[in-house]
């Protein structure tokens, strides 16, 4: 299918392909960017699961449809590296690789899903999240913020780390049961496990990283870590015995399959869920939209218009 791109959005990820040490040797020119929702202009042969005008919504992972993707998948089939990005006119998607956004999102709340929303749609549900749990979330961006909608949903309780008072009471405002600010409470493990009565949190949404140890600190006994994010870096020290003693899962998140993107489009449709965007820029603007995301001032997404 040719699609006309109609919108994008940025992940962190964009910014470390853009920094040449996520993937080395990416061959040039290159387009960047994973996510994106657009129109279909023209179809192909033999392609019926969609039509011309539909809007879609390509998935990261070219080919992963359900299960467990393919190391090859995982290596060589990843929308804005290696495969060119979305911030482009047009691209061509083969129509098993897309599906239908919610239709009431507009464009740009619709380009947010691909890897936030189902990164953090995965780390909950293959966490087996339930009512009544604890989530601890780290920061205020994408994935965090729908792993914040996506919590509340479930009936679980929320407690979300930022360094901005006024990004905290903005992720009250969305749901969030706690806020604690990392500057001014550096030992933020120990709030948290303060918070939940001494528990400490079911399930972790892990973005930065390096403070993987102090998550292991956070989490409860027989809690997971899910894995999704470097923010801070690649690596982190552990304390084995953390591990073993309170029989902690830690599990890698790699985004999502068709059927979990499926899945997921189908909750936020039911539950009137909308993305958080905190900026929108025009394609001509693209640089000044990743210097925006590597100062770290966004609430949320930030967007661009093609």
């Amino acid at each position: 299918m040719l699609v006309k791109v109609e919108a994008a959005t940025l992940n962190y990820r964009d910014l470390a392909v853009l920094g040449g040490d996520y993937i080395k040797g990416l061959p040039l020119p290159y387009v960047p960017a994973s996510d994106a929702c657009g129109t279909v202009a023209e179809i192909g042969p033999g392609v019926s699961r969609f039509k011309k005008g539909d809007r879609i919504i390509p998935i990261y992972t070219q080919g992963w449809h359900d299960g467990k993707p393919t190391p090859e998948q995982r290596a060589k089939r990843t929308l804005g590296a290696p495969l060119a990005g979305v911030l482009q006119d047009y691209i061509v998607i083969p129509e098993e690789d897309a599906v239908t956004p919610p239709s009431h999102l507009t464009d740009v709340e619709a380009a947010t899903l691909p890897i936030a929303g189902l990164t953090a749609w995965s780390a909950l549900n293959e966490a087996n999240i339930k009512s009544g749990d604890d989530v601890l979330l780290q920061g205020t961006g994408g994935v965090s913020l729908f792993a914040l909608q996506f919590a509340k949903l479930a009936g679980a309780r929320v407690t979300i780390l930022s360094s901005s008072d006024e990004k905290l009471a903005r992720a009250k405002a969305l749901g969030a049961d706690f806020g604690v600010n990392y500057r001014t409470s550096p030992e933020w493990d120990v709030e948290v496990k303060r918070l939940t009565n001494g528990r400490g949190a079911d399930i972790v949404v892990e973005t930065i990283g390096s403070s993987l140890g102090k998550s292991l600190s956070a989490v409860a006994f027989g809690g997971t870590i899910s894995v999704v994010g470097f923010v801070a870096g690649y690596s982190t020290e552990l304390n084995i015995r953390q591990l073993i003693g309170p029989l902690v899962n830690i599990k890698g998140i790699a985004v999502g399959s068709r059927r979990g993107f499926v899945d997921m489009n189908r909750a936020i449709a039911t539950a009137g869920i909308k993305p958080v965007v905190d900026k929108t820029f025009d394609l001509s603007e693209a640089a000044s939209a990743f210097n925006y995301m590597k100062i770290g001032a966004h609430f949320g997404k930030i967007a661009i218009t093609i």
